[in-house]
């Protein structure tokens, strides 16, 4: 697949990198956002996400994609590293990447309790990393982590997830605070519907979450049409966070 040179890219057309991108919330920003950015799309399942940037290219978008595992560092540089080789910069990382198998402490799944830690707080740090020397040489970027709303409460199925989402909060607004020059935005999703319930953690918490799903759960469009928000707001405006849920959510 042939990757657009910089200069065949219009000047308000940004190149964006998500994380994820395969399903749920970081495919539907994919989509959202490839109307009208130039999209690089990463994660470990690569049949999908070749059909998802066949789907947008076919749809006269600009889309590409590329291998990635978020646990990885040396990936994850691979990943920004080969972006900033055939664009020479980019624009927005979303660290969209998260897993959220629930279950209560006294199960003592340690290896879902690591692999939360790995995936949903480790992977945006790694994200972070990758980008932040050149978004800080250009003075210029938007570096846009997923939360959720179980970063502002604990609920007894999750608390290692909402830990996780509680200490992406906290990366975000002190990275946000360190710098005058990039723009750092937090987007919160309640229940939303996505892959997250669908492995990993104790069988009937993960079934009450799914029911719950199908009662008060809204789509991944809208948390993608969020992330569009903060993306088009003018380069001196900052959207700190944005809680996105439904309305029968409580």
């Amino acid at each position: 697949m042939s990757h657009p040179t910089p200069s065949t890219l219009s000047s308000d057309r940004k190149i964006v990198l998500v994380t994820g991108a395969s399903s749920g919330i970081g495919e539907a920003t994919a989509r959202h956002l490839a109307a009208g950015h130039h999209v690089v799309l990463g994660a470990r399942r690569l049949d999908r996400l070749g059909r998802l940037v066949n789907e947008l290219t076919e749809a006269g978008h600009h889309a590409e994609c590329a291998p990635l595992d978020v646990t990885d560092l040396e990936s994850v540089k691979a990943f920004v590293d080969g972006a900033l080789a055939r664009h020479g910069r980019v624009d927005v990382l979303v660290n969209n990447a998260g897993i959220m198998p629930l279950a209560l402490m006294e199960e003592l799944r340690v290896d879902e309790w690591n692999q939360m830690i790995d995936v949903n707080l480790r992977g945006v740090l790694h994200g972070i990393a990758a980008v932040l020397p050149t978004m800080r040489d250009r003075r210029s970027g938007h570096i846009i982590n997923v939360a959720s709303t179980a970063a502002h409460r604990v609920d007894p199925t999750g608390v290692v997830y909402c830990a996780t989402k509680f200490a992406v909060r906290a990366v975000s607004d002190g990275l946000r605070q360190e710098t005058t020059d990039l723009r750092v935005t937090v987007v919160s999703p309640g229940l939303t519907h996505t892959e997250l319930t669908l492995s990993g953690g104790n069988a009937q918490m993960q079934g009450a979450v799914r029911d719950a799903l199908e009662a008060v759960g809204i789509d991944a469009s809208a948390i993608a049409e969020a992330i569009g928000y903060a993306i088009a707001q003018p380069a001196n405006v900052n959207v700190n966070e944005v809680v996105v849920q439904g309305t029968a959510q409580v």
